[in-house]
């Protein structure tokens, strides 16, 4: 099954190009194995790209699909290969049906395991609570949103690179998954988002 990320390596332009990782999302590992002596972690990140010159924004709603993958690494060349590990959490429940609403958390492996279990068990507090009636789904996620936010200062986004029709990995039940951007040639920029809640591109971050 694997512990899918995404690994996006910083351009001059501004830009990122992407690649796989089928374990890196495990303990995020990667954040310590990818160097300037080792920028693909030795093997552990896929040579061939999945996309290259992409937006910051399009990585999250393109292709970090809040279902499948665990965690985002960016990485910094030309800061000798700085990389900041964001996990990735799936704010919905059970089958996908209500769409592919994901949040974004920046983390470190020291604190990964707490982020992970407060996510697992807030959501399945919320689980209880919309089972017996006394909040619908959207409800119960819309204040798992607001957690996330109030809480982790996450970035919360959808998800629109699966085809219509299709729910995902078969491989594998949904998981409880996150992530999160702020590079800045060096400098870290509080993440934004939009009206509608989804992140936006400005010079400063999301």
């Amino acid at each position: 099954m694997g512990h899918r990320a995404l690994v996006a390596y910083r351009r001059p332009d501004r830009r990122y190009d992407l690649r796989y990782s089928h374990w890196g999302g495990e303990g995020l590992s990667l954040t310590t194995e990818i160097t300037a002596a080792t920028p693909l972690a030795d093997g552990a990140v896929q040579s061939d790209l999945l996309v290259d010159s992409i937006t910051r924004d399009r990585i999250l709603t393109d292709f970090l699909d809040p279902c499948v993958h665990e965690a985002l690494y960016l990485v910094a060349p030309a800061a000798e290969y700085r990389v900041d590990a964001y996990r990735v959490c799936w704010l919905e429940w059970g089958d996908c049906r209500d769409g592919d609403r994901g949040a974004i958390i920046a983390a470190d492996p020291a604190d990964d395991g707490a982020i992970r279990r407060w996510v697992r068990a807030t959501k399945t507090a919320l689980a209880d609570i919309v089972e017996m009636g006394a909040l619908s789904r959207r409800a119960a996620r819309a204040y798992l949103e607001a957690r996330i936010c109030e809480e982790y200062d996450g970035v919360v986004y959808t998800y629109a690179g699966r085809p219509a029709g299709d729910s995902g990995p078969t491989d594998a039940p949904p998981p409880d998954r996150w992530l999160e951007d702020r590079v800045r040639d060096g400098e870290e920029g509080r993440p934004r988002t939009d009206e509608t809640g989804d992140p936006t591109e400005t010079d400063e971050g999301y």
